[in-house]
């Protein structure tokens, strides 16, 4: 092979790296960003036995309608419920 092929061909091969590059940052670059940055929505407590320390059972008479006996019985212990 003579020397001007084989710049020909190493320009054309770090041409394709360039442009490889250029692409694949372009559409993973956005992706990237987005899991290094914190999400925007905030982890709450939803009950007050998270934020409290201490299981508060629901008392509402709509809720206990539709609870068993063992459910019921486990919220009078004060325990969290592991029954449906």
């Amino acid at each position: 092979m003579n020397r001007m092929r084989r710049m020909m061909l190493g320009g054309a091969i770090a041409g394709s790296l360039l442009t490889g590059g250029a692409i694949g940052a372009t559409l993973a670059g956005p992706l990237a960003a987005s899991a290094a940055t914190p999400s925007s929505t905030a982890a709450t407590a939803t009950s007050p036995s998270a934020s409290s320390g201490k299981f508060v059972p629901n008392e509402d008479a709509t809720h206990e309608a539709g609870e068993s006996a063992a459910r019921e019985a486990q919220e009078n212990a004060g325990q969290v419920p592991t029954v449906p």
